[in-house]
């Protein structure tokens, strides 16, 4: 997608203007931002309209990863950013992001849009080994798989390899309870 495309507050418009441009039809609001009512909304243009929130050092994952991979259709509130890189970084306060500070291994990024995004299986992962502190993130798994039904095996055995890992039982069981629905 084109920047020229993507309408952030304040930078060629004020908010005010945006606002008014979507009352008249002109432009739709996604993420944090504004784009031509007529753009298809792509993954690209859903990762460059979080762009300004995921700060460097940081990538895209959970719930956020799943609206940007394009497996539901609006955005989670607050987006999930998750640490990218080895060493510790003094994470951005927002009430808009909820920060994860443990590390990503490269092979489980990709870029979209220029933005580092978990891909989808290291996605699913994620929200499966969360669910037993967060029973939200269920849902979020349930729409990821109902959007790519192959992800529930590749990622069932990743979680069978790992050791001593809070929450991969009921990781599992959730899998299997997601598959089993799916059939």
């Amino acid at each position: 997608m084109h920047p020229a495309f993507l309408y952030l507050p304040g930078q060629r418009l004020t908010l005010p203007e945006l606002t008014a441009a979507r009352l008249d039809g002109d432009v739709v609001d996604i993420g944090e931002a504004f784009v031509p009512a007529d753009l298809v909304e792509g993954a690209d243009v859903r990762a460059a309209s979080i762009a300004t929130i995921v700060h460097p050092g940081t990538a895209v994952c959970g719930p956020s990863a799943v609206w940007v991979h394009g497996a539901c259709d609006a955005p989670p509130n607050p987006h999930h950013l998750r640490r990218a890189v080895a060493r510790r970084i003094r994470a951005v306060q927002s009430p808009r992001v909820r920060y994860h500070d443990t590390p990503l291994p490269a092979e489980d990024l990709i870029f979209i849009g220029g933005i580092p995004i978990t891909t989808p299986e290291r996605t699913l992962i994620d929200l499966a080994l969360g669910s037993h502190r967060e029973p939200a993130l269920d849902r979020w798994a349930h729409m990821l798989i109902e959007h790519d039904p192959g992800l529930i095996g590749t990622a069932r055995e990743r979680i069978r390899t790992l050791r001593r890992v809070p929450g991969s039982r009921r990781a599992l069981e959730l899998l299997e309870e997601l598959g089993i629905r799916r059939t």
